[in-house]
This record gives C-alpha cells, sequence and structure tokens, in this order.
C-alpha cells in the first residue's frame, strides 16, 4: 500500500468516516541531479541568509508573510493547525452535483481515500453505494498544505477518488485565446468527423511514455559506452507547415484507414469544395446591347414623334387659310 498523505475523516453530515488519502498516480519520469561537468561531483544548493549570509539549517526555516518592504510576519505550524476551520483535519461534504456540470479543466491531482481503521468500513460503504446509486459526484472542502481547496469525490472500481480542484476564480477565460472568426465549409466539417469517427478507440491502455523509454535509452547506452540509438529511418519529422486543409484531411483519413486495417480501394476520398459562381466578361457587353437597344428605340420614338406633329402643324397652317379666304 502506497504510504499515507493525509489522515483525517469525511464529514458527511453527522457521519464521519475516518480515512488516509493515497496518491492515485505514480511518477515514473526520468530525474536527472545537477552535476559538476568536470569532475561529476553533485551540486547542492545550500539555503543561505540573505541577511547574514549564513547557511541555515532545516531547523532554523520558517513560513513567514511579507506585510511590507519593512515588515515580515512570522506563522507557525501550530498556528496553521489551529485555526478555526471546520475543514482543518475533515474532508466536509457541501453539495452533490451531477458529473457533467463540472468542467474538467478545473481538476487537478488525484487521490484514493482508504478506511482508517475496520471502524470506517461501514460508513465508507455507505458513501460509496450512495454515490453509485445517485450517479453524482460529491463536492467537498477540505485543509491541505497551508490552504483550504475544492475537491470532487467520485467511485472509481469500488474506491472513493478524491480529486483536488480549482477554485472559479482561478480558472483563466479562454475568450481572449481564441482565434478570429474564420468560416469552415461543411465538407470540411463533414472530413474531419469522419477522420474522428476513424481514430475512435475503446481502451486507453495501449498508449505508453515513448520520450521516456527512448531517453532511458540514452541513458543505458551512455552507461555501457554503446553508440547513441539514432531516429528511425522511415520516421517522418513533423513541421510547423501549412498545407492545403482539405489534402491534409484526406491523407489523415486515409493513414487512419490504413493503420485500423481496413480495405483501401486505392483511391482518395475526394472532397470538392463548392465556390461560388464566377460572373463572365459576357454580362457587361450584354448590358451594353440592351442599353442600345432601348437608345435605337428610343430615336425611333423621337423621329415618330417630331414626324407627327409635323404633320399636326401643317394641317393646322392650311385650315386657317381656309377660313381666312
Amino acid at each position: 500500500m502506497p504510504r499515507p498523505l493525509w489522515a483525517g475523516a469525511i464529514s458527511f453530515g453527522l457521519v464521519t468516516i475516518p480515512v488516509k488519502i493515497v496518491s492515485a498516480t505514480e511518477d515514473h519520469d526520468v530525474h536527472f541531479h545537477r552535476v559538476h561537468l568536470t569532475d561529476m561531483g553533485r551540486v547542492r544548493t545550500r539555503k543561505v541568509c540573505e541577511l547574514d549570509g549564513q547557511v541555515v539549517s532545516q531547523d532554523e526555516i520558517g513560513k513567514g508573510y511579507e506585510v511590507s518592504k519593512d515588515q515580515t510576519v512570522a506563522v507557525t505550524d501550530e498556528e496553521l493547525e489551529q485555526m478555526p476551520l471546520p475543514t482543518a483535519k475533515a474532508i466536509e461534504i457541501v453539495a452533490f452535483v451531477d458529473a457533467d456540470t463540472i468542467d474538467p479543466v478545473r481538476i487537478s491531482d488525484s487521490y484514493y481515500l482508504t478506511v482508517d481503521g475496520q471502524v470506517a468500513a461501514k460508513p465508507y460503504t455507505l458513501l460509496r453505494k450512495a454515490l453509485e446509486r445517485s450517479s453524482k459526484v460529491a463536492v467537498a472542502k477540505f485543509a491541505w498544505h497551508g490552504r483550504e481547496r475544492l475537491g470532487l469525490l467520485r467511485i472509481r472500481e469500488g474506491a472513493i477518488v478524491l480529486h483536488s480542484m480549482k477554485w472559479p476564480d482561478e480558472v483563466r477565460a479562454p475568450q481572449e485565446l481564441a482565434p478570429r472568426a474564420v468560416e469552415v465549409g461543411e465538407e470540411e466539417i463533414e472530413q474531419a468527423l469522419q477522420l474522428a469517427d476513424r481514430m475512435t478507440i475503446d481502451d486507453l491502455s495501449g498508449f505508453r511514455d515513448e520520450y521516456r523509454e527512448a531517453l532511458e535509452d540514452i541513458i543505458a547506452a551512455k552507461a555501457d559506452g554503446k553508440p547513441l540509438p539514432s531516429p528511425d529511418e522511415g520516421e517522418e519529422k513533423k513541421t510547423g507547415e501549412v498545407v492545403d486543409l482539405m489534402a491534409a484531411l484526406n491523407a489523415s483519413v486515409k493513414a487512419a484507414k490504413e493503420s485500423r486495417g481496413e480495405d483501401h480501394d486505392g483511391q482518395d476520398a475526394t472532397v470538392h469544395e463548392m465556390h461560388p459562381a464566377k460572373k463572365t466578361g459576357r454580362t457587361a457587353p450584354a448590358k451594353k446591347k440592351a442599353a442600345s437597344s432601348k437608345t435605337a428605340a428610343a430615336k425611333k420614338t423621337t423621329a415618330r414623334s417630331t414626324s407627327a406633329a409635323k404633320k399636326s402643324a401643317g394641317k393646322k397652317t392650311a385650315a386657317k387659310k381656309r377660313s381666312a379666304s
């Protein structure tokens, strides 16, 4: 069993459940020491007081808060433990919510809660079954590492898991980071959905840390005095080069099919991008022709009107002459 990191109790209404916290994850990272490259000696960090220049032992180091440049207030561990907080030694459940209402960006580290003594077995089981049947998660508050934290309790394979969470004011708004609005065609979206469908899997257990494995190979080779392993010759380096979006989607769908062992007919899926119809050069002459026709018609109408007016004027003159005689 992993070493407990914290011991206290879950407060569920009037029910108290003594528990211990153990880490739910393991660190498999490769850790380096700082060394003096000349003789490979370890480089140590010494804690030195900036006022007198003396090396300070751990017993002489405490917590201090800088109120101003001229004043620092010391706070002891005993004073922190005596703070009047109900969450000082308890994980206090304050609410139950639907799991899908929790934004994953707020979830931080994960821990298992294990019973602290046989007397805690029954209330622990009671809370576990209540969470399972309600299909909800519990929101809790607890004090740890010098601050009060928000937590999330849920069930994983019969154990209660505690996820530490960020407070609402600790999460940055993403609006200023979003790209400017651009138009994406429906065919591009459909192609992206097709790619996502081809890449869908049911189990993540097959993934591994290839960077760590490569780093371990380098360390082993150097320790044995062997040549460093070279990158795979068939491996293509990915660059940040901007390529045609539709071509990239088509190629990605093809690669996803091949990686899943699906039959491929040898032809790439073709996506035809729709473009608005362009106006041809014949439109302008058509307008000119129409305009010319209208002008000619107007001229004919004017000529007919002028001729009719002359005939009418001639008839009136003849009538006046007959009347005068």
